[in-house]
């Protein structure tokens, strides 16, 4: 007999490029308005000091290839291309030097949202969930170990819909590097392997319809479809 009243849903993970077995995910992390110009379209204003966060549910995500329909309670459905850090090894108060040598692997994603309800939630000044942590609000592409990417500097990330390139900018415009993201997000958890670190999308975000198919890539690594269908 199970501990639990009702059925759980079952552990989500990521395929890893040579191996057998998924990496799992933990926690997902999203980090905010870290490009300067995808800010800027926003009408915000970027923190140069510090990183600031959301989250994601890890059973909100899925992988590359879905077919997702079309979320509810949204009429202006965004795509938001990322480069995601997988983390490997136990990390708290870890300083920027000793980040990298935590990460286990990266790979390609989506963080998809719901524009409307995140722009409503801003102008009441609460907060962003409904906009950003809904069902398959979060797409994950095969993953590649951090050995076999090196170091992050000024791979392109870009995402087409239907085709027509959308975003396209390097991830050295990054407002807050890989290890300072690492590093700071350390201050205020104890990171353990299998948490996911989303770290902010490029300029270009725009709203998508039923039968547009999204193809998301960054230098080096196995890219992001996701294919959205009518609303059920």
């Amino acid at each position: 007999m199970s501990e639990f009243l009702f059925p759980t849903r079952p552990a989500k993970g990521i395929p890893v490029e040579g191996e057998a077995r998924n990496f799992p995910i933990n926690r997902i992390f999203c980090v905010g308005r870290n490009y300067l110009a995808h800010a800027a379209e926003m009408g915000n204003v970027p923190d140069y000091e510090a990183p600031f966060y959301f989250t994601k549910a890890p059973t909100h995500s899925v992988l590359s290839g879905a077919n997702v329909p079309y979320p509810p309670g949204t009429e202006n459905y965004h795509h938001e291309m990322e480069l995601s850090i997988l983390i490997g090894a136990p990390a708290f108060r870890i300083s920027q030097d000793d980040a990298e040598q935590v990460i286990y692997g990266y790979c390609a994603s989506l963080d998809m949202t719901r524009r409307d309800l995140q722009n409503a939630s801003k102008a009441d000044r609460r907060p962003w969930d409904t906009s950003k942590d809904f069902e398959d609000g979060a797409v994950f592409a095969t993953a590649s170990k951090a050995e076999a990417v090196g170091a992050i500097k000024d791979q392109r990330i870009s995402l087409s819909v239907n085709g027509e390139t959308r975003q396209d900018a390097s991830v050295a415009e990054l407002i807050h590097s890989v290890p300072a993201i690492v590093s700071d997000l350390s201050k205020f958890y104890h990171l353990e392997p299998g948490d996911v670190i989303m770290t902010g999308t490029p300029a270009g975000v725009s709203a998508v319809q039923a039968g547009d198919v999204l193809r998301g890539e960054i230098s080096g690594m196995a890219p992001v479809e996701l294919t959205i269908l009518a609303p059920e």
